[in-house]
């Protein structure tokens, strides 16, 4: 599939490239303190990411106050396998080159079937930072050019953390963490159970 970058028109669908904070610290840390496996990785919440300075930057600046924790997503990927959104936008920066695949919320049918030919791939450049607005469907990212990604992840605090209620129906039968609804492909390797809903080829880019 064609993978537009970023800056392409065509992401602004989806989001913006954030320009004005200093990500350079958060994009070092990445590099030299967080791990990068075979497996995709992901922590919602690192103590270390969240003492650089940058990180009352984004709460002030990007979330208007709100507080927010900062992870990441580590690890080596090509497929597609599931797509989320949150009530909330969604902030990666990228430490090394990474893809992005993603949807657009509206188009998801009434049944909650979202047909894969619509996901798009964007390029991240290592050391750029994008939001992705609550509208915009996302997952695990994916290797650039590199042998692996490691893309920082901030979000409202307590986002993907685990529920405390049982929800059922309709939407509220794709909520499977605080703030997250999910959609996954049959062919993802998602635990049993996980609310499915891709119709259409689980998308690889290798």
């Amino acid at each position: 599939m064609e993978i537009k970058k970023v800056t392409d028109a065509a992401f602004k669908k989806y989001g913006r490239v954030i320009e004005g904070i200093d990500f350079s610290e958060l994009v070092e840390t990445l590099k030299t303190k967080t791990p990068c496996t075979s497996e995709v990785v992901y922590e919602p919440s690192v103590k270390e990411l969240e003492e650089l300075p940058v990180y009352k930057e984004l709460m002030t600046k990007t979330y208007g106050e709100l507080p927010i924790q900062i992870g990441y997503c580590n690890g080596n990927n090509y497929m597609l396998n599931a797509l989320e959104y949150h009530r909330s936008s969604e902030v990666n920066v990228a430490a090394t080159d990474a893809v992005l695949l993603v949807g657009w919320q509206p188009d998801i049918a009434e049944d909650g079937t979202y047909p894969t030919s619509l996901v798009e791939a964007f390029l991240l450049p290592a050391g750029t930072a994008v939001e992705l607005y609550a509208t915009t469907l996302h997952y695990a990212p994916c290797n650039g050019e590199e042998n692996g990604f490691r893309v920082a992840i901030v979000l409202p605090k307590d986002t993907n953390l685990e529920l405390d209620e049982t929800h059922e129906g309709g939407e509220d039968a794709r909520l499977t963490a605080k703030n997250k609804w999910l959609i996954g492909h049959p062919e993802g390797g998602l635990p049993e159970g996980s609310p499915m809903g891709l119709v259409g080829e689980n998308i690889c880019i290798k």
